[in-house]
């Protein structure tokens, strides 16, 4: 267990990280090796069906718009990339009579990781721990899950800006690899102890690189407010809300988000249009009939990108 988190008054997160990937043909169950550069500008793509994930595209069918430019694709990837992922699980009360279920949803999710892949646990409750940090080891992290105890209210836009920094500590300790980023947030209520807005996390996951996939555990009830923050964090950066009404339902929901971080398409280009700072939208196309592209909004083009 790491321990509580303080957390300092929001404020502008670093901007979004643009890599330059060196990526090989190589067989379909091999982890590709990124590193990074400077100005190129890297999109990990999940291509989709109506509700089926679609692999095995073409660099040919896709398309990078940015502010309505097509780009020149660069690099291109259907191989598997080492995962980093951040596992938040909202321990307050009322998860009390289905955290056993929602312990072994997670573990579950936690045992597809590959050999290659991290994971660090963070609960959420009055407060946010970080119970495990970063590892690759399995056992750690099912401890970490197994022996959260719920109590109390929820921090829940508290631990997404947690995650969001530590997600930036990591990338400064592992400077030179890439990893697909994502959050995987699970909790059944709103907002009820934090400090902090769905706007101020919101902005820190637009000036990411990192995916939310937010699970709402709901039995029955309507929309709440915090439904609007997360559909638009998740929109932000290329993932997924999913709302189920009841604990049954998550292992067959964790499954969806692993497949789908294990059949994104990476894409890398450098901006066509260098030197002018701000927030650049993006759009992906795919020409094959039916298929849509998801992957996140846009990004901030820095004075370190040219």
């Amino acid at each position: 267990m790491v321990g509580a988190v303080n957390v300092p008054p929001p404020r502008l997160a670093a901007c979004v990280a643009v890599l330059a990937v060196a990526a090989t043909s190589g067989p379909a169950k091999a982890q590709t090796v990124f590193r990074t550069a400077t100005d190129m500008v890297v999109l990990n793509v999940t291509a989709t069906r109506g509700q089926q994930i679609v692999g095995g595209l073409p660099r040919e069918a896709f398309t990078v718009l940015e502010d309505g430019r097509p780009q020149e694709i660069q690099v291109f990837s259907r191989d598997p990339q080492p995962i980093a992922l951040s596992l938040l699980i909202d321990t307050s009360t009322s998860m009390e009579d289905r955290m056993t279920l929602a312990a072994d949803a997670a573990v579950g999710f936690i045992q597809r990781l590959r050999p290659d892949d991290i994971a660090q646990v963070v609960t959420f409750n009055d407060s946010t721990e970080i119970r495990q940090a970063f590892t690759a080891d399995q056992r750690q992290l099912e401890q970490a899950i197994r022996t959260a105890q719920p109590h109390g209210s929820t921090s829940l836009y508290t631990a997404l800006y947690v995650a969001f920094a530590e997600f930036e500590r990591l990338g400064r300790q592992t400077r030179g690899d890439v990893r697909r980023q994502a959050i995987v947030l699970l909790s059944d209520g709103e907002d009820t102890a934090g400090l902090l807005t769905g706007d101020d996390v919101l902005e820190r996951a637009r000036r990411s690189d990192v995916i939310v996939f937010a699970i709402v555990l709901r039995g029955g009830s309507t929309s709440t407010s915090y439904d609007f923050a997360l559909r638009s964090m998740a929109q932000a950066t290329g993932g997924r809300v999913m709302t189920v009404t009841s604990a049954a339902e998550l292992p067959a929901i964790y499954t969806q988000i692993a497949d789908e971080l294990a059949t994104q398409y990476t894409i890398g280009y450098i901006s066509n249009a260098p030197g002018r700072r701000g927030w650049r939208p993006l759009t992906v196309r795919i020409d094959a009939p039916g298929v849509v592209a998801r992957t996140r909004a846009g990004y901030l083009a820095s004075p370190h990108t040219r």
